[in-house]
């Protein structure tokens, strides 16, 4: 397997493991925080490599569920 490839695969398997273990955590906080239908909740995602001066914001919105 070639280098790049490799670096393809662990970051596609981190970024999985974001995806999966944040949607948990945010319904989770959900169903703890009591209703909310009809509610907006600002959400920001921060991505951070200290050895690359990376910090990388994702800021958005998810509407609450009855």
């Amino acid at each position: 397997m070639k280098v790049h490839d490799e670096f393809n695969m662990s970051m596609r398997k981190f970024l999985k493991q974001v995806g999966v273990t944040s949607q948990q955590a945010i319904e989770k906080a959900v169903r703890e925080g009591g209703p909310s239908a009809g509610k907006t909740f600002k959400v920001k995602a921060v991505i951070t490599i200290e050895e690359l001066g990376l910090d990388h914001v994702v800021t958005g919105e998810i509407q609450g569920h009855d």
